[in-house]
Order: structure tokens, then sequence, then C-alpha cells
């Protein structure tokens, strides 16, 4: 296992979900990744509990498609696939545009104020190498449109496709070229909602969404390589 997992501590949620939870976040960060053996009785010693909620935990992400069943090999932690990139993506883009336009029509002075807060944090750490809290610079950015809909159904769906993007936001955020781009892209699509302007927020956002599918893909291309590399050397 590459890295200790840390449980997700919740007195309130029985031991399964507790386990499924932790599971989750555990591929979703990275620490279990892709290609990775989730076997049953080392991760019920690492986690202080039983097979059976591991069992239980590894049918659920199955389901979810964050682990496949190999024969004679067991659980593995699925990869993305470019495919599945581009389908989360598109619908990504749809709902992250639709949200802007709602934003636009529904945004309070408090949220805008807010948005506006958040903008700069992500400014203010466009330079650095700090990795994960620009990660959640612009994560705090989007949340804050999510809210100023005031759909709760929409909100859940969007951090849910976003959460399914974490393993690949950091890798994309390594390519230290596009701070700038995502800190003007922020700027551009305060500026659409402060003047309730549509059209305009449908257009950034959309670039804004395409912009992340093609780094992140250039992304997972440039690992690609570097690991038929590794293994051409090892030959």
């Amino acid at each position: 296992m590459s890295q200790d997992i840390n449980t997700i501590m919740n007195e309130y949620l029985p031991l399964r979900d507790v386990v499924f939870q932790t599971l989750r976040q555990a591929i979703l960060h990275g620490d279990l990744e892709p290609g990775e053996r989730l076997m049953e009785i080392h991760l019920a010693n690492r986690l202080g509990v039983s097979r059976t909620p591991i069992r239980e935990a590894i049918r659920k992400l199955e389901l979810e498609g964050l682990v496949v069943m190999i024969p004679r090999r067991g659980a593995i932690v699925a990869s993305i696939t470019e495919k599945d990139l581009k389908d989360v993506l598109e619908v990504r883009q749809t709902l992250e545009i639709m949200a802007g336009e709602m934003a636009c029509e529904r945004i309070t002075p408090e949220l805008l104020a807010e948005l506006k807060a958040a903008g700069q944090e992500f400014k203010m750490l466009k330079d650095s190498d700090d990795f994960t809290s620009l990660a959640e610079a612009d994560v705090k950015f989007h949340d804050i449109i999510y809210a100023a809909t005031g759909n709760q159904r929409l909100i859940t769906i969007l951090n849910n496709l976003r959460e399914q993007m974490y393993r690949y936001r950091l890798e994309y955020l390594k390519d230290t070229g596009s701070h700038e781009r995502l800190n003007n892209e922020h700027r551009e699509i305060y500026e659409c909602i402060c003047r309730g302007d549509k059209a305009a927020v449908s257009e950034v956002t959309g670039r804004h969404i395409d912009n992340q599918r093609d780094a992140i893909l250039a992304a997972i291309h440039e690992n690609e390589k570097k690991t038929s590399e590794k293994e051409a050397a090892r030959e």
C-alpha cells in the first residue's frame, strides 16, 4: 500500500459506511493508486475492522466504478481512461455552465463578496508550489458559485463529478503554467456573474473546463510515457 490511510471518523455513521468513505477518499486522493490491489485482510488489519465491512465497501466501490474485479487477482483500484475523463468533463461542463447562469440570477451580495475573496485567495497562491492549498482555493471558488444556485441536487451532482476528478486535479495544478490562466478565468467568471451576463459566463466556463480537460489529458499522456520508458529501461 502506497501511503497511510486516514480513517474518516463519524460517530453517527454505521461502521460499514465509515469504512466505505475511508476507502473511497483514499482512492480519490491517490493514497490508494490505480492498479493497486485491495486485499481484504490487509485493509481490515490497517483499519482495525473485520473483513465483512471491507468486503461490503469494495462491492460499493465497484458499483461506483472506482474498483474493478480482475480474475485471479481480486479487487483492483480502477484507472480512469481517456473516455471516462472526457465523459465526466462533458457532463461537468454542461452543469458548471448551468450553475454559472443560475448564479447570475440568484447570487446574493454576501456570496458575491465571498466569491471575490475566494478569487483573491487563489491569486495569492498562484505562484506557490503548495498545490494542495491551491486546489482547495480552486474548490472554494467554485463551491460559492454552486451555493449561489440554491439547488441542492445540482450541488450534490457537481461535487460528485469533481470528486471523480480529484486524482488528476493535483497533476493538473503541477503544471505551473496553468495557474495564471486559471486565475484569469476565475476573474472573468466573477466579473460575468457581477454583471449578470449569462452568455459571457457560459462562454468563459466552457473554456475553463476545456482547458482543464486538455491539461489533464496532457498530464496523463506524460505519465504514461514516463511509465513506458521505465518499463523499457528494465527490459
